[in-house]
């Protein structure tokens, strides 16, 4: 099997399409004759939004696992196929102090840890019938090099890249390709309640667009597993993940994985 490229007659989900970088994400692959299910939480902006685009409007809550198999299925039964999941849905905490609010931890890791995984599982049968296709997860740069103000969104955004990293073998098998997208700051609304610090710092935010052009990119010409770190006056570049030290045996040599710890397509 080959993966799909986007294109007229291709399907693709995007979850949390309605913010910034599923609007933006959704007009790219609109241009390119993709069909887009936006899926996002129930309200007349966010419905309003989807119309705006001309697009499919979904209502889904991510953490909701059976919600996310049911939303597949019926673009499966509406549209014949799924090419591309894009699981774009996120929060980060509201506060920045030194409390450690719990709930608030546990809401971010729900949406933007769980939700992947949900939707991991419920997009991956469908793009397999299809002949194959992607799968691009919205993390973070904050995945890669944690904050200290929200620890819940570095918990759950790096959560997500090791996910994407270990599930990337077994759908490669399947034809599927698994990347996460990591973009550092950008003008969403996620920044608004720090926006006039970068401002008076002069700091460069992202653009949606050009987080848009790097998940395209992903499910165009991605490498299975990858983490693409976007950031301004950089563009988009793949993450090098450092090895770790390899066990050695009694006489000295790299002791090898057992076969049943590695995957399937590298035994």
């Amino acid at each position: 099997m080959t993966s799909t490229a986007p294109g007229p007659g291709s399907v693709a989900l995007i979850t949390g399409g309605t913010g910034g970088f599923g609007r933006a994400l959704a007009r790219t692959l609109k241009e390119r004759g993709v069909t887009v299910v936006l899926s996002d939480l129930d309200s007349d902006r966010n419905r309003q939004v989807a119309a705006d685009l001309g697009c499919e409007f979904a209502v889904l809550d991510v953490t909701d696992r059976a919600a996310n198999e049911a939303l597949v299925a019926r673009i499966e039964a509406d549209h014949g196929r799924l090419d591309a999941a894009y699981l774009n849905a996120g929060i980060s905490a509201a506060k920045s102090d030194d409390a450690l609010d719990l709930d608030e931890f546990m809401r971010v890791v729900d949406i933007d840890l769980f939700g992947v995984v949900y939707g991991v599982a419920a997009a991956r049968p469908a793009i397999k019938r299809a002949g194959g296709g992607a799968i691009v997860v919205t993390a973070s740069l904050a995945g890669l090099s944690p904050m200290a103000t929200d620890p819940g969104y570095s918990v759950a955004k790096g959560g997500a890249i090791a996910f994407v990293r270990s599930m990337a073998p077994r759908l490669a098998a399947e034809g599927t390709t698994i990347s996460a997208i990591c973009p550092g700051f950008a003008d969403t609304a996620i920044i608004d309640r720090i926006r006039d610090q970068f401002t008076a710092a002069g700091f460069p935010v992202l653009s949606a667009q050009e987080v848009a052009d790097a998940m395209v990119m992903a499910w165009e010409a991605g490498e299975p597993g990858a983490a693409y770190v976007i950031q301004p006056g950089v563009g988009t570049v793949p993450y090098t993940f450092k090895g770790v030290p390899a066990a050695r045996t009694a006489t000295g040599e790299t002791a090898v994985v057992p076969e049943a710890l590695r995957p399937p397509s590298m035994r």
